[in-house]
């Protein structure tokens, strides 16, 4: 005889449909504006983040690798949700094209905040990273748009798991 759950603890019949309709919900607003809100809470994030962990006293370059890290694991489930068309790549093979792209925008990012950082921001380093970041989100959107989440050209499309 199968128990079920409490009814406080059971999920809800359409919870399964919900990401469903946030991404129909999304899909209403252009790609560049979806992607600019995805990255809006990568930078909160990022910026969270970097406080949170210069605040416990490393030099200001550890904290941004923290920080980015988190920022883009937040970016990626983001953006392959509600930002960009299914590829009709298996989730480890967009994973590996997009952490590409995410390698090469973010240590322009990161790049740009070191530079800052050691030389005129030393004492704003959260300016530091707002710079950067400005400069990796142009190369991002591209590099996603283009590359990551780009459609599989020719063959049969794969499904993938979400």
């Amino acid at each position: 005889m199968a128990v079920e759950p409490p009814h406080s603890l059971a999920a809800p019949a359409d919870a399964s449909a919900a990401p469903d309709r946030l991404r129909r919900l999304a899909e209403r607003l252009p790609r560049p504006l979806r992607f600019l809100a995805v990255g809006g809470l990568g930078l909160v994030t990022d910026l969270g983040v970097f406080s949170l962990v210069f605040a416990l006293g490393p030099h200001p370059l550890l904290a941004r690798v923290v920080s980015l890290a988190a920022a883009t694991l937040v970016t990626w489930r983001l953006n392959r949700a509600l930002t960009f068309d299914r590829s009709g790549r298996r989730q480890a093979e967009e994973a590996m094209r997009y952490a590409l792209v995410t390698l090469v925008a973010q240590g322009i990012s990161y790049a740009i905040f070191a530079a800052l950082v050691l030389t005129l921001l030393g004492r704003l380093p959260q300016l530091a990273l707002l710079a950067g970041a400005a400069c990796g989100a142009l190369i991002s959107y591209n590099g996603h748009r283009l590359y990551a989440f780009a459609a599989r050209r020719g063959g049969v499309i794969e499904a993938r798991a979400s």
